[in-house]
């Protein structure tokens, strides 16, 4: 036994060659190739990526689990609530079943929806969310990202949405009147949304926002406007020169105003708020150049027109027609009273009692859209041949 072992070891020790090389015999006979049944590739459709988990919410309708501590998507929801990633790359975030549905039906895209449970998805339109990237998360992770006080669980990030390529709902276009609204310098987010939320309410056609107003695809705004801007187009971020190439031809530009020609003496001095204007060129006008570039404060060089002035409720509405409404800061800028003074406008004005502030902006906004609507309809019904509305005296 003892040479039997001696035996094999002389065979597994190197051997030197006479070119001086050691070798080792197993290293010169050719590696055994071993075969494995594999099973036949999945298209690429069915196959999920790898390290992703996935599910199936309904028939064709795949969504993704998110690890745990995924840094990612966090990241992601705080850049679509930046203004700076929303103007460079084009994207909105949309909270709460019933915007994104609106969203949904209106026709914008959506890139990724983050959802706490299956149960959101059952809620949306089907069709339109399979365009979309599905990721289940965590609702605690929901509620860090949201600006919701209690959750809803569903978040958006959609393609800005173009005006021009919406569809908008039929009630909404079937209601729609010859009124337009221009804001000039809303720089807060509530007033803005509310605003936009009256708008839709009253059939406005469109809506302009000027240099200076707040970004409508602000949480906030949305969250105030309560699915407005899925029912009126918004055409944001115009300077002055371009606002009448996105009015109709032959239109009237009217002023909301507060500052009552024939109130008392000592209650003339130009309020504060939202729908504020100078009464003559005596008068300070609120206007900032941050808020409207290019423009002059003084009233000299400015060329201040001066525009007839009448009450909210008098006849003022004629198609078409739009309406200015100033921020509760600045007021009305320069160019406001210059464009409306251009096309023979007038001042409406919307008397408070003495002693009162200004009005908020959003609140005017929606006494003299209203208005407004109430006096478009009397004048088509008086076309018509029909009931008259009462016009207030």
């Amino acid at each position: 036994m003892a040479a039997l072992g001696r035996a094999w070891r002389a065979l597994l020790r190197p051997r030197r060659d006479p070119g001086g090389r050691r070798g080792v015999r197993a290293l010169r006979r050719s590696p055994v190739r071993v075969l494995r049944a594999e099973s036949p590739p999945e298209s690429p459709a069915d196959c999920p990526p790898p390290a992703v988990e996935r599910s199936a919410a309904a028939p064709g309708l795949w969504y993704e689990k998110a690890a745990p501590g995924d840094r990612r998507l966090g990241k992601v929801v705080t850049l679509a609530k930046s203004k700076k990633f929303r103007d460079n790359h084009g994207k909105v975030l949309l909270e709460g079943h019933r915007l994104i549905k609106d969203a949904l039906e209106a026709g914008a895209v959506p890139q990724t929806l983050f959802f706490s449970t299956v149960g959101h998805l059952k809620l949306l339109p089907e069709a339109e969310i399979k365009r979309a990237s599905l990721v289940k998360v965590k609702f605690e992770d929901i509620k860090i990202w949201s600006d919701l006080v209690t959750p809803q669980g569903l978040l958006g990030i959609f393609s800005k949405p173009d005006p021009a390529k919406m569809s908008y709902p039929a009630a909404q276009l079937a209601s729609s009147l010859p009124l337009l609204l221009i804001c000039d310098n809303i720089r807060d987010p509530g007033n803005l949304g509310t605003i936009l939320r009256s708008a839709a309410g009253a059939g406005c056609h469109k809506v302009l926002l000027t240099k200076g107003c707040v970004d409508p695809w602000e949480p906030k705004v949305l969250r105030a406007g309560m699915g407005a801007h899925f029912r009126v187009p918004i055409v944001p971020n115009l300077d002055w020169e371009s606002v009448p190439t996105n009015l109709p031809a032959g239109i009237q530009v009217c002023v909301a105003d507060n500052n009552d020609p024939d109130a008392p003496a000592g209650n003339t001095a130009l309020p504060r708020g939202a729908a504020s204007a100078p009464a003559s060129h005596k008068t300070a006008v609120k206007s900032s150049p941050r808020a409207a570039p290019g423009h002059q404060d003084e009233q000299g060089a400015a060329g201040i027109p001066e525009l007839p002035a009448q009450h909210y409720y008098e006849d003022w509405a004629r198609a078409p027609v739009a309406v200015v409404i100033g921020g509760e800061t600045h007021g009305l800028s320069v160019a406001a009273l210059q464009l409306a003074a251009s096309t023979g406008g007038k001042r409406l004005i919307i008397p408070v009692v003495p002693g009162v502030d200004s009005l908020n902006s959003a609140i005017a906004a929606g006494i003299v859209l209203f208005e407004g609507k109430r006096q478009l309809l009397w004048r088509h019904k008086q076309e018509d041949d029909r009931q008259e509305l009462p016009v207030p005296g």
